[in-house]
């Protein structure tokens, strides 16, 4: 027998029990086995394969959902970050939410019940989510990373904006594909021979057609001509409209500060923000200033890599003759600096948005962060799959203690984005933040080269 990763041996009756690919058979030593009793797919006395589809279990919703609530009680207790639960008196909300379970109707309800629960902690980070949900249907739309509007005259679809994203493979706009050439302005008539109305939108027909080849239908905006093209549809396209949206900021600030300032902005503390900061770092440290955006920052754990990097303080240069001329420290910004943050950064994004503040890194200017810097570390399920987070890493900071969590950092400069700014795409944040570099700028200027205009005079005193 082949690939077997266990067995065991039953004396008293003669059998063995072996384990080969998630399959179990009981086999009796006494009787020949051979490769085509082996091969044989029946379950019987003969093949001695175990079929555990016969199994079958009744759950006690109730009691299974009484038993779930415990250990997400008990979890809380044995790993939050503190023994005494803030002061809470966890085995009196213990008993103020067991009194509910009888009366959940449903998996989501019993959801909600051990959110509450967990909410009497007062703490971010604290979650309950998956669990033994009956699998919903998803009608998946296939992307086209375009926006789109009805054109009553063309009786079709304007293509008004394309995402451009970065122009390889999957990550740009299948509009941008090679040979196509479709522009803003061509009208999106049909989707596979299908007619599109201002009542069957290219979504309704988009439906279910992700990662798929698809048939367009484009009547050109100059000469009318009518074209098929066939395009690979999307399972997704933010990540083209956030490339879209980084190098529209990093252009429009190059433009307005007469390409004297630098920016980058950085999504998470995560592996994605740690990539996003080194794709730009280098090339915007050679600009006078540098602008670092932390709005929208998801969270995560390398903030005081990333700080560390911000924080060098450029002392001179290390002049070669033939290799150019190199910073010192290496890596290291050579003029005034700010950071933008918002309602919307928490975790590490709080974290980060508070120690640029401490490090005297420059103004922190926008809003407000979101206020929840106690970390998790979700490794423990229950017994449907369910998985609940316990807050165990606390911050405290020397300045202010333990005061960012449930509060946030305050900005130095408080700058809104209003409703009709927004609308009019003004970003009043980032032309403050441009503003403020500007002014530093005059005033303490940058150090992008040494001063050369003296040659140096290495003879002995």
């Amino acid at each position: 027998m082949a690939n077997i990763s266990g067995f065991a041996v039953d004396n008293r009756n003669g059998n063995i029990i072996t384990s080969s690919n998630r399959e179990i058979r009981i086999l009796n030593l006494k009787k020949p086995i051979t490769k085509e009793l082996l091969s044989k797919p029946k379950f019987d006395n003969t093949t001695g394969k175990i079929n555990f589809n016969r199994i079958g279990l009744n759950i006690d919703i109730n009691k299974e959902w009484h038993q779930m609530y415990r250990e997400a009680w008990r979890l809380q207790r044995d790993f939050f970050w503190v023994s005494d639960m803030s002061k809470i008196n966890w085995n009196k909300v213990y008993k103020r939410y067991k009194k509910i379970v009888d009366r959940a109707g449903s998996r989501s309800e019993f959801s909600d019940l051990v959110w509450e629960m967990q909410g009497e902690l007062g703490t971010s980070h604290c979650y309950e989510f998956g669990g033994d949900y009956t699998p919903g249907r998803h009608y998946n739309i296939g992307m086209l990373g375009c926006s789109f509007k009805y054109n009553n005259s063309s009786k079709g679809y304007t293509i008004t904006s394309t995402a451009k994203g970065d122009v390889w493979g999957s990550k740009q706009s299948p509009l941008y594909s090679p040979g196509l050439n479709i522009e803003e302005g061509d009208v999106l008539k049909e989707i596979n021979n299908a007619k599109l109305t201002n009542k069957i939108t290219p979504n309704h027909l988009l439906v279910n057609q992700v990662n798929k080849d698809i048939q367009l239908t484009i009547q050109k905006k100059k000469s009318k001509k009518i074209t098929k093209l066939t395009v690979r549809t999307l399972a997704n396209e933010s990540h083209l409209h956030y490339r879209d949206w980084v190098e529209k900021n990093r252009s429009y600030v190059h433009k307005k500060s007469n390409n004297k300032i630098g920016y980058l902005h950085i999504p998470d503390m995560g592996a994605d923000g740690f990539a996003e900061f080194h794709r730009y770092f280098l090339a915007e440290i050679t600009y006078d200033g540098l602008i670092v955006d932390v709005r929208f920052n998801g969270g995560g754990h390398i903030s005081q890599i990333l700080l560390s990097k911000l924080a060098k303080k450029r002392l001179g240069f290390d002049l070669t003759r033939w290799m150019g001329i190199e910073p010192y420290p290496s890596e290291s910004p050579g003029g005034p600096m700010v950071a933008i943050t918002n309602e919307y950064a928490g975790s590490d994004g709080d974290i980060f948005s508070h120690s640029w503040k401490m490090m005297n890194l420059g103004k922190l200017i926008g809003r407000r962060t979101w206020g929840g810097v106690i970390g998790i570390w979700p490794r423990n399920s229950l017994v449907d799959g369910t998985v609940t987070s316990q807050p165990e890493f606390s911050f405290w900071f020397k300045d202010v203690g333990w005061k960012v969590e449930n509060y946030g950092t305050d900005v130095d400069i408080e700058v809104h984005i209003t409703p009709k700014d927004y609308r009019n795409n003004i970003d009043t944040q980032l032309d403050k933040a441009i503003e403020i570099v500007k002014g530093d700028l005059k005033k303490k200027g940058s150090v992008l080269k040494p001063n050369l205009t003296e040659k140096p005079n290495l003879k002995l005193p």
